[in-house]
């Protein structure tokens, strides 16, 4: 049985290990979350014209794919940029192993009124294959990894559950 990572899940690899061993074991803290219900918003509002949240499989759920063949993924701000990226190669790694071809990423920041493009290598498909191997480890974990803290720490979701 394949494995069903998500989106969301590569997305907290990058960000913090322990918020993904909370997302894997479905402790969702999220929804009071000031800056989640403003990504949210902001989400809602951009690019109205095209069809949005495109769900393939229960596992990626595309903010939007434009004309151009291009999928979008719409971000707040760059504070974890290398995330949503990874999170855009994820996406296209999924349509490619389905047999999806010819289509590009982008991560959108509309506050910015910036966006970067992206594009899957060879290498990137390793470095997925590997990451999602990981992310796997994570999850069967008994226990949440240690607490790293960084700056995204105070903004996080998660604050209360790990420094409280």
């Amino acid at each position: 049985m394949e494995n069903r990572i998500t989106g969301v899940m590569i997305y907290y690899y990058f960000v913090c290990r322990r918020k993904l061993w909370y997302f894997c074991h479905e402790i969702r803290m999220e929804a009071e979350n000031e800056d989640v219900i403003l990504g949210k918003i902001l989400d809602e509002s951009s690019y109205s014209k095209n069809e949005k949240h495109i769900n393939i499989d229960n596992i990626i759920n595309i903010d939007f794919i434009s004309e151009h063949k291009e999928l979008h993924e719409v971000k707040k701000s760059k504070a974890v940029e290398d995330a949503g990226i990874w999170q855009v190669k994820y996406y296209l790694y999924y349509l490619w192993k389905r047999g999806v071809k010819g289509i590009k990423g982008k991560v959108d920041y509309p506050l910015l009124k910036k966006s970067v493009i992206v594009e899957l290598s060879e290498n990137d498909i390793k470095t997925l294959e590997k990451i999602i191997g990981e992310i796997t480890e994570i999850e069967c974990m008994d226990t949440p990894p240690m607490i790293v803290n960084s700056k995204l720490c105070k903004k996080c979701a998660y604050y209360d559950l790990c420094f409280i």
